[in-house]
């Protein structure tokens, strides 16, 4: 078993789409360790988003991502971090498979929706940024 980590991004909880995604996570086969909804600080998100400080779609990245709740989530199953990044589609909707997370409801590829993991790695240092061990157990 692996585990992996997702947001369902402000404009997903916006737009009252997080029960529907969350339907087809767990479809997909996905066990939800840990579900919390929360509003980012500007520190969060700049902390949670540091890898693309330097990139320029960090700013409006930062932004979005603190004008309203999200809702974080561990995962777990076999192979997590590629099927979920199969669940979710490609970065931009026009490009992701029918029934994916993004092809059905992302707006933009700058509102795509969801983010998940994309590395064993990744996942467990985002995991460890929204989650202790004790709430994953």
């Amino acid at each position: 078993m692996e585990r992996t980590f997702s947001i369902l991004k402000p404009d997903a909880v916006a737009a009252g789409q997080a029960g529907a995604i969350l339907a087809l996570i767990e479809r997909a086969g996905f066990r939800i360790l840990g579900l919390r909804m929360l509003r980012m600080t500007q520190a969060q998100a700049e902390g949670f988003y540091a890898v693309h400080r330097e990139r320029s779609f960090y700013p409006s990245l930062v932004k979005f991502m603190t004008e309203g709740p999200v809702i974080v989530m561990a995962l777990e199953r076999e192979d997590a971090v590629r099927k979920l990044r199969e669940v979710m589609g490609a970065t931009n909707p026009a490009n992701a498979a029918e029934g994916t997370v993004r092809r059905l409801y992302a707006a933009g590829i700058e509102r795509n929706c969801i983010h998940g993991s994309d590395a064993p790695e990744t996942a467990a240092e985002e995991l460890a940024f929204f989650f202790s061990a004790a709430e994953l157990l």
